[in-house]
């Protein structure tokens, strides 16, 4: 063989690997860079979001008025899908023992994989009427679910859906029916804690550290922790209170779905500090504490935003 042909032979297999190797770090890059990137479109009216299946996220849409119209949508890499449908008024929702768990007005459903979703919990099922089922969160074992019922929710508000004044007579007459329950795997509903002059209207339900409850009092805007068997306020008021949580090393988080704004709050002095304001609303959050951050459901909006929670 010419010794010419052999070093055109060597100049191509060159060429050829230098191109492989091209693709390759390409492809690398191109898959470091398929994270998902929020904020993210996901529809009408989201409420609720949640990590589940293949470490994709779980939104409720409320979408219209018209019953059966409520959806699930999956956001993954590829993009933002319908996964499951035919709900009234989806609002909280959890990932638990491969399953969704998302609340609908006075029911409960049960999602899975295949975005199958049935009846897990009927109205009648429950020990006390349940008027407005929203928030749900996973218990400390993992072994069922808290939910708020925030019960009658007309009181809450005037003509103008805005919130009555603390100190008006309007605020006298909103009811104590609010509750937070537990269920078990096995759809048994007990009561975790009963109606409150401090839990007018409960919205969010949380875990604490201590495996406590945590509630967000939607009317009169207060983040109450469960401490030795007694709901304690935390400091500060937080009017349309939603979605409440606590991260690993104690510090509390809080949205207000009427100010539109998410606050963090020192575990130990309990001062408040804005995360993020100016939103049309702030619904009930999933804290991502290994990637530094929340996301957000702006539900007047219809978007999930990624809010830093290093502040």
């Amino acid at each position: 063989m010419k010794k010419s042909t052999i070093f055109i032979k060597q100049s191509v297999k060159q060429i050829v690997t230098t191109i492989a190797l091209m693709v390759l770090f390409t492809l690398s890059g191109y898959a470091q860079q398929s994270e998902i990137q929020f904020p993210v479109k996901v529809g009408v009216k989201p409420e609720s979001i949640t990590k589940g299946f293949n470490d994709n996220y779980y939104v409720t849409l409320m979408n219209g008025a018209e019953q059966g119209d409520g959806e699930v949508v999956e956001i993954s890499k590829n993009g933002v899908k319908i996964f499951a449908k035919g709900f009234d008024e989806p609002k909280g929702i959890v990932y638990l023992e491969g399953h969704l768990y998302l609340l609908d007005l006075t029911r409960i459903w049960k999602v899975d994989s295949a975005g199958h979703a049935t009846v897990f919990v009927k109205k009648e099922d429950f020990p006390k009427v349940v008027l407005y089922l929203n928030d749900v969160a996973v218990d400390a074992k993992g072994k069922g679910i808290y939910v708020a019922d925030m019960g009658a929710v007309k009181y809450m508000r005037d003509e103008n859906k805005v919130l009555w004044p603390l100190e008006s007579e309007q605020a006298k007459l909103v009811p104590q029916l609010g509750r937070i329950y537990h269920v078990d795997l096995d759809g048994v509903v007990s009561i975790t804690q009963d109606t409150s002059p401090l839990m007018l209207n409960p919205n969010g339900v949380g875990v604490d550290n201590n495996g406590n409850i945590m509630v967000g009092a939607f009317f009169l805007g207060n983040f109450l922790v469960k401490r030795d068997g007694k709901l304690t306020p935390l400091k500060g008021q937080f009017r349309g209170a939603d979605g409440v949580e606590q991260d690993s090393i104690g510090n509390y988080y809080v949205s207000s779905w009427t100010a539109g704004a998410v606050w963090k709050i020192d575990g130990k002095t309990e001062k408040a500090t804005v995360l993020i304001e100016g939103l049309k609303s702030a619904a009930d959050f999933y804290l991502e504490e290994d990637k530094g951050r929340l996301l957000l459901p702006d539900m007047l909006a219809g978007m999930i935003y990624a809010v830093s929670i290093e502040k």
